[in-house]
């Protein structure tokens, strides 16, 4: 049984709901049997490639809050990050277009590497001081995860290299109706929204593998809801 994840590696959300899922998937008796992929979603598709700036003044301006209120903003997301286990910088963090990461991302999975370099890009993210947004650190992390530097080099040489495998992913999330991120499918006929707790993920796929109906949304329909990031913005409690 298959599970398709879309998400992006600027969305706080996902890196918690992948956590979360891989928490939900280590209780589910058939784990063995169920084969991850993950899907491309862009937050800020139409970013320019070169625009880097800081996070928390790119909150404020979003979510026209004052920057105080935007380091509270992270303070939240970076509790329920520490709760999984996972390192979080509320402070140091930069945000960009995320096109190349996504296109490499298609590489190590044609390598059979994409979800360890998918953790290692979420890690430099979220919990380093290492910008996801240079094309230098894309190869270090590349590499770290088994690519080979040359191939990495060239594939960010030509932005046509697997660009359209990433808008393929887009235009599937777009015709399932997700908007948002992240986004679990499970056997192509139950949709999870959002960074749900672990339970839930294993009750999803528990109830996917008995074929029975689904305790959560199905496709076509508005899926269960959790903090989700979409193109304006992560979810922000209390707004």
């Amino acid at each position: 049984m298959r599970v398709e994840i879309w998400s992006d590696i600027a969305c706080p959300w996902c890196y918690i709901g992948k956590a979360r899922f891989e928490k939900g998937l280590a209780e589910f008796a058939h784990r063995d049997d169920i084969e991850v992929v993950h899907r491309s979603f862009e937050l800020d598709p139409n970013r320019p490639k070169g625009d880097v700036g800081p996070v928390i003044p790119m909150l404020a301006k979003k979510y026209g809050r004052t920057l105080d209120e935007a380091r509270g903003m992270e303070e939240h997301v970076a509790s329920n990050a520490r709760a999984e286990g996972l390192g979080y910088l509320t402070e140091g963090r930069d945000h960009g277009n995320t096109f190349d990461i996504h296109r490499l991302l298609h590489l190590a999975k044609a390598r059979g590497r994409q979800d360890t370099l998918l953790d290692l890009a979420y890690r430099a993210n979220f919990a380093e001081e290492r910008s996801v947004f240079d094309a230098e650190v894309l190869v270090e992390l590349a590499v770290e995860a088994g690519l080979d530097a040359d191939e990495v080099r060239a594939v960010l040489a030509d932005e046509s290299a697997y660009a359209d495998e990433v808008r393929a992913d887009e235009a599937e999330a777009a015709a399932l109706g997700a908007n948002a991120v992240p986004f679990f499918v499970v056997d192509r006929k139950y949709g999870i929204s959002g960074g749900q707790p672990a339970e839930v993920f294993t009750q999803a796929l528990e109830q996917a593998w008995q074929e029975h109906r689904p305790v959560l949304a199905t496709l076509g329909s508005t899926p269960a809801e959790g903090e989700v990031c979409g193109p304006d913005g992560c979810a922000v409690p209390g707004a």
